[in-house]
């Protein structure tokens, strides 16, 4: 049996949260995961209305009792949402929620006249290697050095870029990496199991962070755990933790590879509040495309499509190892702003004072899942998951043992590339504002890169060095 991963994965977010009920959505396919039993609302008039709509809805058109749908106890909370209770969240299994759905089923046509979004789901926000990884970190020697390489530009305490990475923390001996002397923020916490091993995503927020001082070093890279619960987090709470990363101030650009689609093309409603707080203030959001192989838009990444957002978010998909085509995983479309190279990149992980081992989660494919044709991280290296055995087989998961650097892949480690290109250029150029500093950038821009049959502009930083790709067989 093939693996799963969204599915593999889905079971992993809802063992990290043991208290939510999730489901798969759309109810006709698994784009997203949600909570059950639960739609969001804006705090006031909206909530209101929504909670006596969707009352008199399941009332009079379901025949059912309207006494379940009630607002939860409502919080005061700086993203400006409330949660509507709308069902019970044990009805049913994960394949979807008939009360949600039929909660915005009666709100869809108030939603038209009035011409905005009224009622959400509670979409899981999750990394973006998460729900759909472009693959789990490879082991690479530390002889091989990173890749990108260290750009040689020094480190001006009174110049330096701030960079915000919101993600899920760095592990306990990153200091001992030169490359990340001005990184500092949250540590992850508990980064093994009870046999020793590294937990899954643990280092993913170090490996960004040396992606981006190696291609900008004259920065101050600071990394928030705002997603340490397994990398996910619900809509609902997520605008208030990016409010809480910023609370000292809002840096000049924001780093995040973390989202999630919904079916929609009019972003989250849990960060209503935060974007447009984010549109007043200075900095600029550099977000992740995502790993779904998808056009549909993946948020907040997507907002960098809309009108009153092009210039304060730039959206980022990833290339492949040689940086001409698009990665296998990467999200698509008009949406994506830009691609950089995401594929097979090399970047400190953890194990610096110890080595450390890793049992593989994912079992790897025959052939690439998303039907490309040359060796990708689907495939390769090959490798047996804990998460991918049905209890058809006997296979033993595979483990391997973490001494430094890793291999990785996804828009996830794109996303920092563009976010340091953007730092070294206002470095380079003197450039305070980072918004200036991406149009600056992408105006001077000469390398483009094919993405499914499109073309579209490349950044490929100095120090980054190719990987050759090679070509699957034919028949294989």
């Amino acid at each position: 049996m093939a693996p799963q991963r969204f599915h593999e994965q889905f079971d992993q977010i809802q063992r990290s949260m043991p208290d939510v009920p999730l489901a798969l959505g759309p109810d006709d396919a698994s784009e997203f995961v949600y909570e059950k039993g639960v739609v969001l609302a804006r705090d006031g008039r909206d909530a209101q209305f929504v909670e006596d709509t969707v009352r008199t809805h399941f009332t009079e058109a379901t025949g059912l009792t309207g006494d379940a749908v009630r607002r939860d106890s409502p919080e005061t909370n700086r993203s400006g949402i409330t949660r509507i209770r709308v069902g019970d969240p044990g009805h049913g299994d994960h394949r979807g929620d008939r009360a949600v759905t039929n909660a915005l089923r009666a709100l869809s046509e108030r939603e038209g006249r009035a011409g905005r979004r009224l009622v959400s789901r509670n979409h899981v926000v999750s990394l973006s290697v998460n729900c759909c990884p472009g693959d789990e970190p490879v082991p690479a020697a530390l002889s091989q050095g990173t890749n990108p390489a260290p750009e040689l530009a020094g480190h001006d305490p009174d110049t330096a870029v701030k960079v915000l990475v919101v993600d899920n923390g760095l592990t306990h001996d990153h200091a001992l990496v030169p490359l990340l002397a001005h990184v500092d923020g949250d540590l992850h916490g508990t980064e093994t199991d009870s046999d020793g091993n590294l937990l899954q995503y643990i280092g993913h927020g170090t490996f960004i962070a040396g992606v981006l001082a190696a291609v900008a070093p004259n920065t101050n890279v600071t990394v928030r755990s705002s997603l340490n619960d397994a990398g996910a987090i619900l809509e609902s709470e997520f605008g208030d933790r990016l409010f809480d990363a910023v609370a000292d101030g809002w840096p000049d650009i924001i780093s995040l590879s973390a989202g999630t689609s919904n079916g929609s093309g009019d972003g989250l409603l849990g960060l209503e509040a935060f974007m447009q707080e984010l549109r007043t203030q200075g900095t600029l959001l550099v977000a992740a495309a995502g790993n779904n192989a998808s056009a549909n838009p993946f948020w907040p990444a997507a907002y960098a499509d809309q009108p009153d957002y092009q210039d304060v978010v730039l959206s980022v998909g990833a290339l492949r190892g040689d940086g001409e085509y698009g990665a296998c995983f990467s999200n698509y479309g008009s949406w994506v702003k830009v691609f950089a190279p995401g594929e097979r990149l090399t970047s400190t992980l953890t194990g610096f004072d110890a080595p450390v081992p890793y049992e593989y989660q994912h079992s790897t494919y025959d052939a690439c899942r998303f039907g490309f044709t040359y060796v990708c991280t689907c495939q390769s290296p090959s490798h047996t998951g804990v998460l991918s055995d049905d209890g058809t087989t006997t296979a033993t998961p595979d483990q391997v043992m973490f001494e430094g650097y890793a291999h990785w892949s996804g828009t996830s480690f794109a996303t920092p590339v563009a976010a340091g290109l953007v730092a070294a250029h206002m470095t380079a150029n003197k450039e305070t504002d980072p918004r200036v500093a991406r149009q600056q950038l992408l105006a001077a821009n000469t390398q483009f890169a094919e993405v499914r049959g499109a073309h579209v502009p490349a950044l490929r930083p100095a120090g980054w060095r190719p990987v050759p790709v090679v070509q699957r067989p034919v028949g294989a």
